[in-house]
């Protein structure tokens, strides 16, 4: 893990938002660099983000796959409270993290 650029995974989550019109849950959370293939890449203060995203009052939280050993160190109350989901691929964060279409909600009702 690294410093830098860990909100790549928010920046692709956010970008398909707007061209889909399709809003992003409220209480989700991730954090993961994002290749130019769509692979989530490990980064640097897991347990930190997680700190966070409890305090916010998330309920689930997307990280990279390659930073689960790093779930060592997150205190055991913070783990309860959150559904941590380790990833590896920013097309399935999207697929998670986005409300769904307008049209598939007013199929299902």
């Amino acid at each position: 893990p690294k410093d830098g650029p860990s909100a790549g995974v928010t920046m692709v989550t956010a970008l398909v938002s707007m061209a889909t019109g399709r809003q992003v849950r409220s209480d989700v959370g991730m954090t993961g660099e994002v290749t130019l293939n769509g692979r989530v890449l490990p980064i640097g203060g897991v347990k930190q983000k997680l700190l966070a995203a409890q305090r916010a009052g998330l309920s689930t939280v997307f990280i990279p796959q390659r930073n689960e050993p790093d779930l060592d160190d997150v205190p055991t109350e913070v783990l309860e409270s959150l559904e941590v989901k380790p990833m590896t691929d920013v097309a399935d964060i999207v697929a998670q993290a986005l409300e769904p279409a307008a049209d598939a909600a007013t199929v299902a009702a």
